[in-house]
């Protein structure tokens, strides 16, 4: 069993830019990078306390609208945009009206097409927009946006679990089909420790809501493509975050 602050290391320097020396994390083989999973909401939560740390400093200059613009840039920036490509991909794929090689096909294409752009744009408009309302309206938004990242990344577990790999070859083959209950329950479980930590019970209960959501888009992608690919899990992520925001800004 690999230690879990390896895991975490190795999660972090899979999921974000942060640097991470090569010593903690080169060692691993991978066949065990499934096992990382479990430290996925950990990641969350580092991409979440920067990107909280970096509205607060911008709200005292520009106020609220461009700090929650500044909090989103630093989400992307963090991870490289490495989720929002999925998205954008995801996209172009499934709304292509393509048959399913086809659409895998464009999904592989490092081009953006349109119906991509528009995904892109529609959700960073949409994620200022939330931050924002929930920033002039409730006194909880550090702790939102520090949870958000972690929702997002645990409950992208429910589209590794048990899912079948769309296509023959690919990173995503590391950990869709692959993890374990071990990995599945630990990701789930961390995740809604640490909501119900920042935003109480009901807090989890609406990231539970945003888990039902995705289990609709997850049936979505196996009806178009027969499974679940990295770019359909980084796009799950994306959702996931969004919709919890969005629910709990009512």
């Amino acid at each position: 069993m690999i230690a879990f602050f390896r895991l975490f290391l190795l999660s972090l320097q899979f999921l974000t830019r942060i640097p991470v020396p090569g010593r903690y994390t080169d060692p691993i083989p991978l066949a065990d990078y499934r096992q990382m999973v479990r430290a996925f909401p950990l990641v969350g939560l580092v991409v979440g306390l920067i990107s909280a740390m970096v509205f607060t400093l911008t709200q005292l200059w520009w106020g609220n609208l461009l700090a929650s613009a500044f909090a989103v840039l630093t989400i992307a920036m963090i991870t490289g945009g490495f989720h929002l490509d999925g998205l954008a991909d995801t996209a172009d794929g499934i709304f292509s009206s393509r048959p399913r090689e086809r659409m895998l096909e464009i999904m592989r294409d490092s081009r953006i097409g349109t119906q991509g752009a528009l995904a892109l744009i529609f959700k960073i408009i949409l994620h200022v927009l939330v931050i924002y309302q929930i920033a002039e309206h409730k006194p909880s938004v550090i702790g939102l946006l520090i949870v958000a990242p972690v929702v997002g990344r645990a409950l992208g577990s429910l589209l590794m679990y048990r899912q079948p790999y769309a296509r023959e070859s690919g990173m995503g083959n590391l950990f869709i089909g692959n993890i374990g209950a071990s990995e599945f329950y630990t990701a789930l479980i961390l995740g809604a420790m640490l909501t119900f930590l920042f935003t109480g019970g009901y807090g989890v209960l609406m990231a539970a809501a945003s888990g039902v959501f995705l289990l609709l888009y997850r049936a979505m992608i196996q009806n178009k493509l027969g499974g679940q690919t990295g770019d359909t899990v980084g796009a799950g992520i994306e959702i996931a975050e969004l919709v919890f925001l969005l629910l709990m800004a009512h």
